[in-house]
């Protein structure tokens, strides 16, 4: 689904990214992870489009998407739930996950599904309340829920447990899980949290200065060439 090939970006004078590989297949989840400041966030910005790269691919489905813009990308079935959570603060819950379905056109543009109550039951108890007035926990799962409105087939997660409290960490772990045995839609988790990244991943890859130093299937994550470069 996600093909990623010698992806090199720079910020000034500085190699952001250097070289970086990676792919992703439908109905499973990848794992990125890496220590703060070793380009992840700047990955997924470029996979996005609000960053540009300076040189490499981004494939989606076989089709290259390298130079299209951020709404074309989301257009194509690309949701991305950044770092923080970026909700928007004095519309309600209900006006957010509005926002998610904001490409689709006459019904559809209004009809929130059933689904994403069932995956995140309390924000339907707060449709009214204002995006500000939710706990970190509860506005992150405000932003996946208004991710997953828009029906992505990929869907790329920056830390979604930053912050949070463990019983929500539980909750956004059982709706990933949920998600990947569904099948039809690949994750790409940028993860801190070793423990949890590790229970959800099928395949990892490891960033280090802007360049990927490990990458492998998700039996081989507890390796200690892998742990080296990690915070654990």
């Amino acid at each position: 689904m996600l093909n990623v090939e010698q992806l090199n970006q720079y910020y000034g004078s500085s190699h952001t990214l250097r070289g970086v590989s990676l792919s992703l297949e439908k109905g499973k989840c990848l794992a990125l992870l890496g220590r703060n400041g070793v380009g992840k966030t700047t990955l997924l910005k470029c996979l996005m489009g609000v960053l540009p790269s300076a040189s490499g691919k981004v494939m989606l489905e076989g089709r290259d998407i390298t130079s299209l813009k951020p709404h074309q990308r989301a257009a194509l079935g690309i949701a991305y739930v950044p770092q923080g959570r970026e909700i928007f603060a004095r519309l309600s819950v209900q006006e957010n996950l509005l926002m998610g379905m904001a490409a689709k056109s006459g019904k559809k543009a209004l009809l929130i599904k059933d689904e994403v109550y069932e995956l995140f039951p309390v924000l339907k108890e707060m449709l009214q309340r204002r995006g500000g007035d939710l706990s970190g926990g509860q506005q992150q799962q405000l932003a996946i829920a208004r991710a997953l409105l828009a029906e992505p087939k990929l869907i790329i997660l920056d830390e979604p447990t930053e912050g949070i409290q463990p019983s929500i960490i539980k909750d956004i772990g059982r709706v990933i899980r949920l998600l990947r045995e569904r099948g039809d839609i690949g994750i790409l988790l940028c993860e801190q949290y070793f423990d949890f990244a590790r229970d959800l991943a099928d395949n990892f890859v490891v960033l280090s200065r802007g360049e990927v130093v490990a990458a492998g299937s998700q039996e081989n994550m507890d390796d200690d060439s892998v742990k080296r470069h990690l915070a654990v």
